[in-house]
């Protein structure tokens, strides 16, 4: 399988993972859960949600739906697994241990049908794929070809990946890729290099270890159109329990309105008791981050709402894939996601008019 490029999202899916047990960080975000939002008499029905990395602004709509109340308003008890790097939370939803689970990005969609395995997107909560080049200050980046004579440090997952959709719309050559490892000195201590990452982080991390800003290139911006952090789930949830399905993406919905535009703070504080790493002026600059670039609210989802999906980008990303190499030609994409649970606008009165 291909695996998932984005930084905090490389093995998704490929490692061996034993079965689901709740540890600490599980446990403590029960706990807090059930601080936060009070215990209500009804049948709730529970459900499990597994992440891609570990907890993270990125993430915030989710655990904002938990900690607001938004998900037991819609008759759910949502249990949020955390991903991590000794994790495999996409090969338990295969196996039946998570109900939904956050993918990547639109590619690992693709694969899950090369590869016969039966799950499908229901919705895509960024329109625009986080994916970037950061460059230092000096470097005057016009176009996207301007990278070219730079030395681009790109992981080997970015190389199977992206960087072939690189080669076949720009031109772009591997002779000038060295391996990226997720240290930034490399890039920092050479000028005329560009690194990959995620708009989100690494231009804070860089900007904090190294005392300059970097630039940076979104590749959404230039043509690479896949969607990311798509709500994934096996196709007999789909089939079984569409009302299930309904009210998870309704209440993910409404949780990605409130963490971008209202109170942020309780979901704060859940990603924080998870990932004690994280702090508020990171939580605040990947916010901040996600309004800029339009990562979740932009294109399709300012009429559709959060987490809209259309058949002619899908249709459009999968032929560009196509002739990258990236997946093959005979696969039906179409089997990878479904537009039954979104694009109905849920939401849209949240987004504040200014």
């Amino acid at each position: 399988m291909n695996p998932a490029f984005l930084p905090r999202a490389l093995t998704a899916g490929l490692s061996t993972a034993g079965p689901l047990v709740a540890g600490p960080l599980v446990t403590g975000l029960l706990v807090l859960a059930a601080v936060l939002a009070p215990a209500r008499a009804e049948t709730l029905d529970k459900v499990s949600f597994g992440t891609n990395w570990v907890a993270e602004a990125e993430h915030g709509g989710f655990f904002q739906a938990v900690a607001d109340g938004t998900y037991k308003k819609y008759g759910l008890d949502v249990t949020i697994v955390p991903g991590g790097p000794n994790s495999n939370n996409r090969m338990l939803l295969i196996a039946g241990k998570l109900d939904f689970f956050m993918s990547a990005n639109t590619l690992q969609s693709f694969d899950a049908v090369a590869n016969k395995v039966p799950l499908v997107a229901v919705a895509a909560i960024f329109q625009k794929d986080p994916q970037v080049f950061l460059t230092h200050p000096e470097i005057k980046i016009t176009k996207l070809e301007d990278l070219k004579p730079l030395t681009l440090l790109v992981s080997k997952e970015g190389v199977a990946s992206y960087f072939q959709w690189l080669k076949s719309e720009y031109g772009f050559s591997e002779s000038n890729v060295k391996p990226y490892t997720f240290n930034s000195q490399p890039f920092i201590v050479n000028a005329q290099s560009a690194m990959q990452g995620y708009v989100t982080s690494e231009p804070y991390a860089v900007e904090k270890a190294a005392s300059f800003k970097p630039n940076v290139v979104l590749l959404a911006d230039y043509g690479f159109n896949s969607y990311s952090t798509l709500i994934e789930t096996r196709t007999e949830i789909v089939d079984k329990k569409p009302d299930l399905v309904q009210r998870f993406v309704d209440a993910s919905v409404i949780g990605w309105y409130n963490y971008l535009y209202g109170d942020n703070k309780p979901a704060n504080a859940m990603i924080k008791l998870l990932n004690p790493e994280m702090t508020d002026e990171l939580l605040g600059y990947s916010v901040s981050k996600m309004k800029q670039y339009g990562i979740v609210d932009s294109g399709d989802s300012l009429k559709d709402g959060i987490g809209a999906m259309n058949d002619a980008r899908m249709a459009n990303f999968f032929d560009k894939m196509v002739r990258a190499g990236v997946v093959r030609r005979d696969i039906d994409y179409r089997q990878s996601y479904t537009l039954r649970f979104i694009n109905k606008g849920v939401g849209l009165n949240l987004r504040p008019k200014n």
